[in-house]
């Protein structure tokens, strides 16, 4: 057996873009529009790691999406969290749970998917301004 991907349900696939693959800094490896069955289908990856990917659906057709609490999250190992964090609000992400302890942190997708970042290795030192920013929402 081989873990092959998780799909994601999407409402907008150039906004979804724009976060997992300009924000999050995942790399696209393909992508299938059907015009038969009108959707689209997306799948990226973190570079240096095609084997564990995330395939975005986007049902051209409009659809209503409730997240479940039985999908938890996404998780992804960065080499910097606090650069990483700081990467996402430059695209405009919110960081929902900031990495105060410099090992853990949260953000969400524009569909409200909860991505998780762990900081590589062991954490960074406590540094500002993460370690006096306040969570902000659900994660």
């Amino acid at each position: 057996m081989k873990y092959l991907h998780t799909m994601v349900r999407v409402t907008d696939i150039e906004q979804s873009l724009k976060f997992y693959r300009d924000a999050l800094g995942l790399q696209v490896l393909s992508r299938r529009d059907n015009d038969k069955g009108r959707f689209t289908l997306v799948f990226l990856a973190a570079p240096g790691d095609t084997e564990a990917q995330v395939e975005l659906t986007h049902n051209w057709d409009p659809e209503v999406y409730t997240g479940g609490r039985n999908f938890g999250h996404l998780a992804y190992q960065v080499d910097n969290i606090y650069a990483h964090c700081q990467r996402l609000m430059e695209h405009g992400v919110t960081i929902s749970r900031p990495p105060r302890d410099g090992r853990m942190a949260f953000v969400r997708s524009p569909d409200q998917i909860s991505i998780e970042l762990l900081q590589k290795g062991e954490a960074l030192a406590p540094a500002e301004p993460w370690l006096s920013m306040p969570n902000v929402g659900a994660w």
